[in-house]
């Protein structure tokens, strides 16, 4: 049976499979998204975001446990160094991410965001 994660030395270590979404645009920022996998792109909406602010949307993934450990940041487009991206509220088949705009004005971005869930265990 194949393993959903590739080791080769010399390499970096993760998922081999992913994929990507986008937000529709039915409520900004804060729209939910569905990917089932191990990785992946979210693409968010392009909806403005003030200095300041931020925004929280769900991820539901069938793949992710309560035990797992979720990375996710500001991957490409958009303005570098903008943005504070981190997952949260971690459960079984769903996480969070939060993006906060720490620039001095409104951002009006679609930018891309890259996740990797990473499996955990408690015992």
């Amino acid at each position: 049976m194949a393993s959903i994660f590739e080791a080769t030395a010399g390499k970096l270590v993760g998922p081999a499979t992913g994929g990507t979404v986008t937000q529709a645009d039915t409520s900004g920022k804060a729209t939910g998204v569905t990917l089932n996998a191990a990785s992946g792109q979210i693409t968010m909406d392009d909806d403005a975001l003030a200095a300041g602010v931020e925004v929280s949307f769900t991820v539901t993934n069938s793949l992710v446990a309560a035990t797992d450990v979720v990375v996710v940041n500001h991957g490409s487009a958009g303005t570098a160094g903008a943005y504070l991206v981190q997952a949260n509220t971690i459960a079984a088949g769903s996480f969070k991410i939060t993006v906060s705009n720490v620039s001095g004005g409104s951002l009006g971005e679609a930018i891309v965001l890259n996740f990797v869930a990473l499996k955990g265990a408690s015992s």
